[in-house]
């Protein structure tokens, strides 16, 4: 049954993880021993965790490019260099979001209104919403580039195990599977997903990491027990 995108698991009484026979085979072959099918996560673990699900679906993937730029006399335009691979990713009219280093509370809202190649590298120069201050002649700007859209999970769903990448999808109400899966392009939140998971697939956000250090605990794997305190 389908839920919404993100959802707590509070209500679950026991969620139970069955390691999968295909998909997860190479997984469990590596990293955890066939004597041990699954592991059993208590309802009070559940509410104390908040553990989350997340669809997998369709997203448009963003990259916040970051450099520094400099306040014109007017305070209404930023001037900044970018290089490298980052540099064909900013367009005119994209969204800026900039702020002194001394004062990162104060946000100040702006647009690219102006892109010029200079051999490796380009310069960017963004317009202010309002006067940025007085005081402040540099700032930080993060520029959204927007990547494309794409079949994509949280990044935070993404449990690594050295060159294997697992994330944790519901089979059924408060049972999981373990799948391998690969990976393509990575955005600021969201990560692609190439193989292994299919839209409409729910996936563990947080408390995957929790979910895994269980199950290789209870299957005498090594190196779980550091992960179970990472707020995932």
């Amino acid at each position: 049954m389908l839920l919404n995108s993100k959802r707590p698991l509070a209500l679950v009484p026991a969620l139970v993880l069955v390691v999968g026979t295909s998909g997860a085979q190479g997984i469990r072959d590596r990293t955890r021993p066939d004597s041990v099918r699954d592991t059993t996560v208590s309802e009070a673990q559940a509410v104390e965790l908040t553990l989350t699900l997340t669809e997998v679906s369709v997203r448009t993937l963003q990259t916040w490019v970051r450099t520094a730029g400099a306040l014109d006399e007017t305070r209404t335009r930023l001037t900044a260099y970018v290089s490298g691979t980052e540099s064909g990713l900013v367009q005119v009219g994209q969204r800026v979001r900039a702020f002194p280093p001394e004062s990162k509370s104060s946000i100040y809202q702006a647009r690219v209104a102006r892109v010029v190649p200079e051999g490796d590298r380009v310069v960017v120069e963004a317009s202010l919403g309002s006067a940025g201050r007085e005081e402040s002649r540099y700032y930080v700007m993060e520029i959204l580039a927007e990547r494309g859209q794409f079949l994509s999970i949280p990044t935070e769903a993404i449990i690594e195990e050295g060159d294997t990448e697992i994330a944790y999808a519901e089979t059924e109400p408060g049972h999981f599977v373990p799948r391998m899966i690969r990976t393509g392009l990575q955005g600021e939140l969201y990560t692609e997903v190439l193989e292994g998971l299919e839209e409409g697939d729910q996936v563990v956000t947080f408390g995957s990491f929790f979910i895994d250090a269980e199950y290789k605990l209870n299957s005498g794997a090594p190196g779980a027990p550091g992960d179970a305190d990472q707020d995932h």
